[in-house]
């Protein structure tokens, strides 16, 4: 990613992109809290071949603009995102917050989602109070505390750090917004609306989101399709990230009509 990816006007806010892929259903992928569209290099490599694939920057995030002060102020976003770029129906898929964009993004337009990818996340994510607290009172320090959290503890030194740098990059207010926003999100007694084939993925280490997040989305939304990835914490697209382009090409091939 780099200051070459390309730039649109979405409800007010100039957002970054990356795309790939010129054929098949649409795939927009959302980062989560204090990421950016990078942590979905392995997937939109994997999977330009049968998917037209797009990951952006959310406001104040990466290359992008503005804020946002709460998850149905990120949905707005996306769906601006998907309209300023004419895609259509879209496969919505989110990892952690942006899983929680997902989720209200087929909630509030079940018309425009052929399908919902939902990584590393929950129907609530009540957010661990240490993690904003050390946050607002150390950056630096807060932010090695959730990586330690956020990654298996056998994931490759290289990797932990360089998901560290990338998080420590992120402008403390946007993460600390981030988390705010994660914390007062709920949907779990609206998960029945959601109709669209729905994939589940989800780190058997992970910590921030554990598995029985996991298999409570799978459980109560119809026909959800579960993927338990062994050996890998929060951050399973970078730690998996081969399993999770496999769950997520099989359920485009199999679940998804463009």
């Amino acid at each position: 990613m780099g200051p070459l990816m390309p730039t649109v006007s979405a409800a007010g806010t100039t957002i970054r992109y990356d795309s790939r892929g010129t054929r098949g259903p649409v795939l927009v992928l959302v980062h989560g809290s204090g990421g950016n569209a990078a942590v979905w290099h392995p997937q939109i490599d994997a999977l330009a071949d049968i998917a037209r694939v797009f990951a952006l920057d959310l406001p104040g995030h990466g290359g992008s603009d503005g804020s946002f002060a709460t998850i149905d102020d990120a949905v707005a976003v996306v769906r601006g995102f998907v309209d300023a770029l004419g895609l259509g129906n879209v496969v919505i898929g989110g990892h952690s917050m942006g899983g929680a964009i997902a989720q209200g993004f087929v909630l509030a337009a079940p018309h425009r989602t052929a399908g919902v990818a939902l990584i590393g996340t929950g129907a609530r994510l009540r957010v661990l109070p240490k993690i904003i607290q050390t946050l607002e009172q150390d950056h630096p320090a807060g932010v090695q505390f959730l990586i330690e959290l956020a990654v298996a503890a056998s994931a490759p030194e290289p990797l932990k750090r360089a998901v560290l740098e990338e998080t420590m990059r992120a402008p403390a207010r946007s993460l600390i917004a981030d988390f705010r926003a994660c914390d007062r999100f709920d949907v779990m007694a609206r998960l029945g609306e959601i109709r669209a084939p729905t994939l589940v993925v989800t780190g058997v280490e992970d910590r921030l989101t554990p598995r029985k997040y996991a298999e409570y989305l799978a459980k109560h939304i119809a026909g959800a399709q579960l993927a338990l990835v062994p050996g890998a914490g929060h951050y399973v697209q970078l730690e998996r990230p081969d399993d999770v382009s496999s769950a997520l090409r099989a359920f485009v091939l199999e679940r998804v009509r463009g």
